[in-house]
Order: C-alpha cells, then sequence, then structure tokens
C-alpha cells in the first residue's frame, strides 16, 4: 500500500499521472487514484468522527470535492499536499457528527470510564465472538473516543503526525503551517492525551486500576461495545505502524512511547467499497458531466 506521506517522490509522481489521465477522461485512472487514497482519508475520517458510517460519509464528501476539483490542479504543489489540504480543511470545518455533539473533556471521559464497573468478562457461549477480540474492541473504541477530548485541529494534527507518521514539513504543507507550528502543535497534543492517559490508562501506567478485559462487559452492557457489530476490530487486521512507518523526530519523549505505541498499534482500517460508490456516482452522470469522463 502506498503511504502518502511518506517523503518518497515516486508517489507523487505516480498521482500526477493519473491525474494527467483523469483530466484526460480516463475513467479507469479515476477509480486508480481514489483506491491509492481513499483509505488514508477515511482513517483521518474515523479519528475525527468516531463512528464508521460517519467517517464513510466525511470519505465520500471529501472524494467528491476532491474529484470535482481536479481540473483546477496545476501541479504548483505535490498533488499529496493538494489532496490532503482539501481532506483537512474539510474535516476542520464539517458540520458536527453524533460523536462530537457528545464530546467532552478529559476529566469527565476519565470520569465516565470510573463509572463503568469492573466485571467478570461475558459467558464466552453467549457471545458471536471470541472473548480477546471483544476486549480489543473495547480497547480500540476507548483510546480512539480518547481523541475527542482534543479539539479539531490538535486531533487531526495528532492523526496525521503521531498515528499516520507524516514528518513535520508533510504536515505542515498538508495544513499550510511552519514546519515548527507544527512540531510545537503536535507536541502539546502528545502531552494533553498522555497526561490523561498517564493517570488514567493501565496499558500505560500499571499503576492505574483501569484494565480493558474489566471493562468490556461494562462497554457491552452500556452500549458501547456491540459484539455483532464491531467497529474498530475488522476480521483481517492491518496494523497501522504497518502502514505508516514511523517518522523520526529531532526530539522523541521516551516517557510518552507508551501511549504512542497504543494508538499506532490500531486496526489500519478499510472503508466499504468506496469503488462500488464511485461507479454508482458516475453512472448517475454527475460526476461524468464535470469531468467528461469515458
Amino acid at each position: 500500500m502506498v503511504n502518502p506521506f511518506s517523503e518518497l517522490s515516486d508517489n507523487d509522481a505516480a498521482d500526477s499521472v493519473l491525474v494527467e489521465r483523469v483530466i484526460g477522461g480516463d475513467r479507469a485512472a479515476l477509480e486508480q487514484l481514489v483506491l491509492r487514497h481513499q483509505a488514508w482519508i477515511y482513517n483521518i475520517a474515523i479519528r475525527m468522527v468516531f463512528r464508521p458510517q460517519d467517517a464513510e460519509e466525511v470519505t465520500q464528501e471529501v472524494l467528491i470535492k476532491v474529484i470535482t476539483k481536479l481540473s483546477t490542479f496545476r501541479g504548483e504543489s505535490a498533488f499529496r499536499t493538494w489532496l490532503y489540504r482539501i481532506a483537512a480543511n474539510h474535516v476542520l470545518n464539517m458540520k458536527r457528527r453524533w460523536a462530537e455533539t457528545r464530546a467532552t473533556t478529559f476529566a469527565d471521559y476519565g470520569a465516565a470510564i470510573n463509572g463503568t464497573p469492573d466485571l467478570d468478562l461475558p459467558d464466552p457461549r453467549a457471545m458471536p465472538v471470541e472473548l480477546p477480540v471483544l476486549v480489543e474492541e473495547t480497547k480500540n473504541s476507548c483510546t480512539i473516543g480518547m481523541l475527542l477530548c482534543l479539539d479539531r485541529k490538535q486531533r487531526l494534527i495528532f492523526t496525521l503526525g503521531a498515528v499516520l507518521c507524516a514528518s513535520d514539513a508533510v504536515g505542515a504543507d498538508v495544513l499550510d503551517m511552519t514546519a515548527d507550528n507544527f512540531r510545537q502543535c503536535l507536541a502539546r497534543a502528545r502531552r494533553d492525551l498522555h497526561s490523561f492517559m498517564n493517570h488514567q490508562c493501565g496499558l500505560v501506567n500499571k499503576n492505574n486500576p483501569c484494565r480493558c478485559p474489566k471493562k468490556t462487559r461494562g462497554f457491552i452492557e452500556a452500549g458501547h461495545v456491540d459484539p455483532r457489530n464491531l467497529m474498530f476490530v475488522p476480521l483481517r487486521v492491518q496494523r497501522v505502524r504497518d502502514v505508516a512507518p514511523e517518522t523520526v523526530r529531532e526530539i522523541e519523549d521516551v516517557v510518552e512511547r507508551q501511549h504512542l505505541d497504543i494508538f499506532r498499534d490500531h486496526p489500519f482500517l478499510q472503508p466499504s467499497d468506496q469503488i462500488a460508490w464511485l461507479r454508482r456516482i458516475l453512472e448517475s452522470g454527475g460526476l461524468r458531466e464535470a469531468l467528461d469522463l469515458n
């Protein structure tokens, strides 16, 4: 899988070839271009809005903007900068989704976790999936939910810089800011998350009593985890760390490694079939007319 946040120029060259073909009316090239970037947009979106169905909606909104504006791309910047700047502006200014209407402070989030009772795991015979899968779903749901305690800009910068490991230069280009400013904003978001998790999460600090297996049944009973509709544990798991190699920064705080590793160990999630969606849109004539596709 091509990582659009890597520093390799070959990625930009391949994108530019596809863009030229799309502008020339090549529908197959458009599908290839969507396939190269849709999962990355989706993995940004899901950390901004939490629920997969909302993230898919956001992904489609971004892709429609990108596709209809392709004719305006002049190559004055790298295509990935142009594309992800559209994505960044969209997620920073979009309407609030369900999860954001329930977004809270770290203090309130911690109180909610503490208010979830510690219980034994549910009866495995009554569950449609294995118990370790439910514990993993609880862990991912809880830690992705923590991101909603950051404001939108912090959330986006943390997702780009800490989770997807965009370099300071690439992240700065996408957000149209200086590399120093991007690095400082990322450091603040990392510190805020680490401060919370270091005082709350047993995964980061073993002195904390909170344990994912003890919270799993409570999450299920409260409706935060649905054993029959898992949101964050796909059947075939590909980790973020596998598709987005880590960026080495000048200053790395070793103490913060524990919580960053948790987010890097999240699944790299795939949206439902965006190509089928794209083909339906094209058959409707809307984008076909805008792009004059064959």
